[in-house]
């Protein structure tokens, strides 16, 4: 659990506020680990035949992917460049924010057809009675039990990692902390089919195991888009993928503030926690900028944020179409 050389990521050196967003973020994810551990072992003793039990039970086994998929890829993002890696080693977090999404894809749609066979064979699940300390207790009690104790958990570490993940720009934390905040929902829907069983309802318990597949495949589908946008060079977008990253417009406007520039389009590429900048400048008519403007140029638009890496300042007469475009389009 050591942080030790947790100062940068690659070339970059991290701010005060995202050095101790890190070491949290560790913390966090090892405890993480720590209780999803107990609550399998929970989960596992508690859930006899129940269908939403055993998908709740896989759901907690994929737990385990973001949190270890996080720890790996940290630690390799903070190796520093090599000549055979020139760019760093930042696309690890994409790489383990793709493979966590699609073990969540496939998972989902294999419980969910797994889950659809039971309803349409119309299996009824019992749930018997355990003796506990000397007294016949219903299953069905003991299962209630281990989903509340294994949902509020998930959604305490969840909301203390969201602002991390945010702090960081990192898309494999915010993924896990969004799918631990809405875990409440496994839980609160196991217990629904548990009683739903205790009622008579023997099929409450195969559309629950549904519903809590469809979450999974839900989750999984939205964070393969947004992983494999980051991948293939889709324009930055925040840590949540809703909408493009304000970095890029911000540095265009620092860079218009410049003496000699008249006009600035630039393009960002989320290389995972940090961003790769290349700025197209048109120059005032009569002026050639020299190396010395072209430095400053960067300097500026590194100095906008921590997450601005790497920064290429190209003078052009012209901006280049699809950057003008859409820089009419924001307008």
């Amino acid at each position: 659990m050591s942080t030790e050389g947790a100062l940068s990521f690659g070339r970059t050196q991290l701010p005060d506020e995202q050095r101790r967003a890190l070491t949290r973020a560790i913390h966090l994810e090892w405890v993480t680990i720590a209780f999803m551990t107990t609550a399998v072992a929970v989960v596992y003793l508690a859930m006899g035949s129940s269908q939403a039990m055993k998908t709740a039970w896989v759901e907690d086994l994929l737990a385990f992917i973001p949190p270890i998929a996080f720890l790996l890829a940290q630690r390799r993002a903070r190796r520093p460049v090599d000549p055979d890696h020139p760019y760093g080693y930042h696309r690890a977090v994409g790489a383990g924010h793709l493979a966590a999404a699609v073990a969540l894809l496939g998972t989902g749609t294999y419980l969910a057809v797994d889950s659809a066979m039971g309803l349409i064979k119309a299996e009824h699940p019992p749930v018997a009675t355990v003796e506990l300390f000397g007294h016949a207790v219903w299953a069905g009690w003991v299962m209630i039990a281990a989903m509340v104790y294994t949902g509020v958990g998930p959604v305490i570490l969840g909301r203390m990692k969201m602002p991390l993940a945010d702090a960081l720009h990192d898309r494999v934390l915010y993924a896990d902390a969004d799918m631990q905040k809405a875990d409440w929902r496994t839980a609160a829907g196991t217990v629904v089919g548990v009683l739903g069983i205790g009622l008579g309802l023997w099929w409450a318990d195969a559309v629950v195991a549904i519903a809590i597949s469809f979450s999974i495949i839900h989750d999984g589908w939205t964070n393969v888009r947004h992983a494999s946008g980051a991948l293939v060079d889709s324009q930055a977008r925040t840590v949540e993928g809703s909408q493009p990253h304000p970095l890029t417009r911000q540095v265009d406007e620092a860079l218009e503030e410049i003496a000699w520039v008249r006009r600035s389009g630039s393009r960002v590429r989320d290389m995972g926690h940090v961003f790769h900048v290349e700025s197209f400048v048109v120059p005032h008519a009569g002026h050639t900028p020299d190396l010395g403007d072209l430095e400053h140029a960067a300097q500026v638009a590194r100095g906008l944020d921590w997450k601005v890496d790497d920064v290429v300042v190209v003078p052009v007469r012209e901006i280049p179409e699809e950057l003008d475009r859409r820089a009419r389009a924001k307008g």
